[in-house]
């Protein structure tokens, strides 16, 4: 009978890169725990032992492989999927939220003790809290090393450690290497940056790879983010193949700008960005949110394997391979962009978005490209007139204008005083009940905003008109759709893709 852990082996000694970040092994012979799709010759199957996280991994007294460093991989898609304690915890870690608010913070967010978030996490996941969170940092703290000339005291500062000797002590036991060693095994020189004021519009800042599993998309995603970009906020140049898709962050620490390369062809397994940070203690979190914002951490194998098992989307599956459902970097502000665009054409909703940014959005300091503004809190808007939703353009829509200011100040006012949350960690169904209940928000909204701001894989937004149009163009009119699960989101795009 095969067991789950020697599925897990076969894909260790195929070298299966589907499963980076989905679980990891440890050799007992070398005290090392690797990716499993580590080049380095297969241990035997008794020295091995397979791992959910790499904290639980670390835990156990193994160091990071150095030749495939397994804390560099795309994040599990798991953590997407899954709307229990355990998943909405781990997206909440993975926003920085442990750092940030301590293992309190996390528990008062999800709405449990401290004490059962810790015994559910552990023993689910072989870490608590602060193991999972330790591990993150240690992996901050190992990219400054070795893309920043930032003294050792600023890195660990900026990580979130709060000591040297926890730096030191941490980098130690993950790596088996000291900072100075880990800085002098970087590759190729790094680059200038230190703290920087993103408004200035330098070309220095923190430069990523932000990996990815399988096959990616990139030209439908850009095509997909410059289609809906809003003027101030975000902006796509170059030419398609080359293109770089810009945009302005509020982070904990102050504003930031996110810069991320399209890179054709699906081999290259990662895409290079570069963040320009007003403080470097929010480079986790900014790397969260531009990793949900690109779908990054998908399984595009196992969508693809599901959703090519109907007919009618056999097709569109073959013609775009690794197609991602493009997320948020702030799920607010994707939320009041659904309730604001509704189902107008997109230059339509775009010139709303941009209007309300000029309006209502924070100037930066000093303009980077296009870039000018972050976009409005729910703060900025629940109280104001919101006259810039209003006719233009030789429209007039009369009452529905009014019912969408309407619709715009609950939504507002909801996230304001704490009545909607809409965060990393939130219980999805229950977000969906709050937004059904604010006056002039319909199934479409809920499901639109669930699937763009929550970054939920499995929901088909109700009476969505390109969705009905793309459904008759790829014939899929008579099919059971209860067979996409849990990747209904996928077939959506897939289906406005449509041709």
């Amino acid at each position: 009978m095969t067991t789950v852990e020697d599925s897990r082996y076969t894909a260790v000694t195929s070298r299966d890169a589907r499963f980076d970040g989905v679980f990891f092994f440890a050799v007992s012979t070398t005290g090392i725990y690797c990716r499993p799709s580590c080049p380095a010759v297969t241990p035997k199957r008794q020295n091995v032992t397979f791992y959910r996280t790499a904290a639980a991994a670390q835990g156990a007294g193994y160091r990071a492989c150095r030749r495939c460093r397994p804390d560099a991989v795309p994040g599990s898609p798991e953590w997407n999927v899954r709307a229990d304690l355990v998943g909405r915890a781990m997206r909440l870690i993975g926003d920085g939220v442990v750092d940030r608010e301590g293992v309190a913070g996390l528990a008062d967010r999800l709405g449990y003790s401290a004490r059962q978030v810790q015994r559910q996490l552990t023993a689910e996941l072989g870490a608590g809290p602060i193991a999972l969170a330790r591990a993150q940092r240690g992996h901050t703290a190992r990219v400054l090393l070795q893309t920043t000339t930032l003294q050792a005291a600023e890195i660990a500062f900026a990580a979130g450690f709060k000591s040297i000797r926890q730096f030191n002590d941490t980098m130690r036991a993950i790596y088996a290497a000291t900072p100075s060693e880990l800085r002098s095994a970087r590759p190729g020189r790094p680059s200038r940056a230190g703290q920087l004021a993103p408004e200035g519009g330098g070309r220095a800042g923190v430069s990523l790879r932000l990996a990815h599993r399988g096959p990616y998309a990139a030209g439908q995603v850009f095509d997909h983010l410059a289609a809906r970009a809003v003027t101030g906020v975000e902006e796509v140049v170059g030419a398609p193949g080359g293109r770089v898709y810009r945009r302005t962050l509020r982070l904990p620490g102050g504003p930031a700008i996110a810069e991320v390369n399209e890179r054709p062809g699906p081999a290259s397994g990662w895409l290079e960005c570069r963040l320009h940070l007003t403080d470097l203690r929010d480079l986790t979190t900014a790397t969260q949110r531009v990793r949900q914002l690109f779908d990054l951490d998908a399984d595009p194998c196992a969508v693809a394997e599901r959703l090519a098992a109907d007919p009618a989307l056999a097709p569109l599956v073959a013609a775009r391979p690794g197609l991602r459902a493009p997320g948020a970097a702030d799920p607010q502000e994707a939320a009041v962009r659904v309730v604001l665009g509704g189902q107008d054409p997109l230059a339509r909703g775009r010139a709303l978005g941009a209007r309300l940014v000029a309006a209502h959005g924070r100037p930066l300091a000093v303009p980077s490209g296009g870039l000018t503004h972050l976009f409005p809190t729910a703060d900025d808007l629940a109280g104001a007139s919101l006259d810039e939703v209003d006719e233009f353009d030789g429209f007039s829509e009369g009452d529905a204008f009014d019912g969408r200011r309407g619709a715009l100040r609950a939504l507002a006012a909801a996230l304001a005083d704490g009545t909607l949350g809409l965060d990393a960690g939130v219980d999805r169904d229950e977000a969906e009940r709050r937004l059904l209940a604010l006056p002039g928000l319909d199934a479409w909204h809920a499901g639109s905003i669930r699937m763009h701001a929550l970054g939920d894989p499995d929901v088909l937004p109700a009476d969505d008109a390109a969705l009905a149009a793309g459904v008759r163009r790829a014939g899929a009119g008579a099919t059971d759709r209860e067979h996409w699960r849990p990747w209904r989101t996928y077939a959506v795009h897939h289906l406005w893709n449509a041709p």
